[in-house]
């Protein structure tokens, strides 16, 4: 069972709240769900939509053909009504026909709660009705969601969702196929933002600051919200620049922290970023991308950043460059980030992406027993004359924080000796350069190799890396179901690149939400790898199977 739920309307109509709702109602229900959104900069009026897949199957990637379209105005209804498959159904307020389900959403709402503003939630009484999904499983959602405004709103929306289940079930005899059952196992949702957020407070992070910008703002909001239980302090900085010096200040201090922002924000930082690789401070940096230059779409997605991530900042120093594919990798991601950047004493940056931090997939729990808080702090005991940039065979240098001991930490933005003191000694600089580029081989060691799919019998072979994993691996099992010899290679750990052997005897495609192939253009100059073609998405719209299957051909 796969289904595909498209909800679409102005900015202001409550599309989001529809799909939160369904999204909550069909996972609590024990199904598996996927949802990403497409929506415009702006408050009101243009055409949104919002997207929701229900399986009884792990598949946490987009489908661009709807089972089920429900526009809430005539402009969506004419820009999304191809995207509705053949023998597709459509809920509408007014439509009639064949595989039509009426429902007045918005008259039944003024005149039965007095009210357009619950037309949202008769909406989502319809598809769950369509869905064949027992009521119960919307009610408990809509307690929750409404609780805090009170008993009386908690039953009128009881009441709305209700008055439009049983308009749609009356019509779907002989229409709509589904029923689907409450299964046992309940499932939750989670965006990728929020499971960042999880992440580092399990990773140990107790400060971020970061200045407000789509589409990494959910990480601070979220934390925010939840600072009290999970113990953690968040600042909403007056810019940048100030985001990421406070955060190198609270980690020079001794407290795991970290900053987020978009590729506008993130050039601000870049000075930062040098002062961290300078002072040899752990900072984590989540990176949301979306299409540029300059403020671009600022709601759509892309994958444009790869290599200003990788050379942010001026001079030589190591750094750290992850993309997470989903959620459950991000938990797991952020957490590897924090505790590599504390070991080695370097900036960690985490690649995402707009359709990354907007989309939601199911999880029963995350497994926190996988995730390890790594300490890398010196014991100022074990020190008996302490020497912050201490010249060693590895680089890495025993780190304290201000007033942890009777021992002086010193640092500096100029060149400086062991002691953190500035230096014009030329030799000595030429060995401090040399022990921080150490690091830098020691961090290759450290990068796991990318997974792979397929790839003993391939003969092309997809190369991708961050958010289009599941997208592609998708495309590879169609494929090979039409007796395609195809496979793919994931990366989500990109700087240093790992140690890997591409075969010499497959034909590679890169696939890439970006215009100019950066993966490629990377894997050439370091691999020496030269890519058959090229599939590349940058229209703002996230990768999809069918998509990469058409380019592919």
């Amino acid at each position: 069972m796969d289904i595909t739920i498209l909800v679409s309307g102005a900015a202001g109509q409550g599309i989001q709240t529809i799909g939160d709702i369904l999204a909550r109602t069909t996972s609590g229900a024990g199904y598996y769900v996927f949802s990403w959104q497409d929506y415009e900069s702006r408050i009101r009026g243009g055409s949104n939509s919002y997207w929701v897949r229900v399986s009884d199957f792990s598949a946490n990637c987009p489908l661009v053909k709807a089972d089920v379209f429900m526009p809430l105005d005539t402009k969506s209804r004419e820009k999304y009504r191809p995207l509705l498959k053949e023998d597709g159904i459509l809920v509408d307020e007014a439509e009639t026909g064949d595989r039509v389900i009426t429902v007045p959403f918005s008259s039944r709402a003024q005149e039965e709660f007095g009210n357009k503003l619950f037309a949202n939630t008769v909406a989502a009484g319809a598809l769950t009705a369509v869905l064949g999904i027992e009521l119960e499983a919307l009610n408990a959602v809509i307690s929750d969601e409404f609780s805090r405004k009170g008993a009386d709103v908690v039953s009128t929306n009881l009441s709305a969702a209700a008055a439009g289940y049983t308009l749609a079930k009356k019509r779907c005899k002989g229409i709509c196929p589904w029923i689907l059952p409450n299964r046992a196992q309940k499932q939750y949702l989670i965006a990728g933002n929020e499971a960042l957020a999880l992440g580092a407070a399990a990773a140990g992070c107790r400060f971020i600051a970061a200045y407000p910008m789509t589409p990494s703002t959910g990480i601070i909001t979220f934390l925010a919200k939840h600072k009290d239980r999970l113990k953690i302090f968040t600042e909403q900085a007056e810019d940048e620049i100030a985001a990421i010096n406070m955060v190198i200040g609270a980690s020079y201090a001794g407290v795991r922290a970290m900053t987020a922002t978009s590729g506008g924000g993130f050039a601000l930082m870049v000075e930062g970023i040098s002062l961290a690789g300078m002072t040899e401070t752990p900072v984590v940096i989540v990176l949301g991308q979306r299409p540029g230059p300059a403020t671009g779409l600022p709601t759509r997605t892309e994958q444009g950043d790869l290599l200003f991530a990788i050379n942010a900042g001026h001079g030589e120093f190591p750094k750290l460059v992850f993309a997470p594919s989903d959620p459950h990798d991000a938990f797991q991601k952020i957490v590897r980030a924090f505790n590599l950047a504390d070991k080695y004493q370097t900036p960690a940056i985490l690649l995402t992406d707009q359709f990354f931090a907007d989309s939601q997939c199911t999880f029963e729990e995350f497994a926190l027993d996988t995730v390890a808080n790594q300490s890398y702090l010196a014991n100022p005991n074990d020190v008996e004359v302490y020497k912050r940039y201490r010249l060693t065979e590895t680089g890495i240098s025993p780190r304290l924080y201000p007033g942890q001991s009777q021992h002086l930490v010193c640092c500096d933005s100029d060149e400086h000796d062991e002691d953190g003191h500035i230096t014009e000694d030329l030799a000595l600089r030429n060995r401090m350069v040399e022990k921080r580029l150490k690091k830098f081989e020691l961090l290759r060691k450290e990068i796991r190799p990318p997974e792979e799919n397929n790839i003993t019998d391939a003969e092309d072979v997809f190369v991708s890396w961050g958010s289009s994993r599941n997208a592609v691996f998708e495309a590879v099992n169609l494929l090979r179901v039409q007796d395609a010899k195809v496979g793919a290679i994931h990366f989500t750990e990109l700087w240093p690149l790992p140690e890997y052997a591409f075969s010499a005897e497959k034909n590679y495609h890169i696939v890439e939400s970006n215009a100019t192939g950066q993966l490629g253009r990377l894997l050439r100059s370091e691999y020496g790898l030269k890519m058959t073609s090229t599939i590349a998405r940058y229209d703002g719209l996230p990768l999809d199977h069918e998509y990469i299957m058409e380019v592919f051909g």
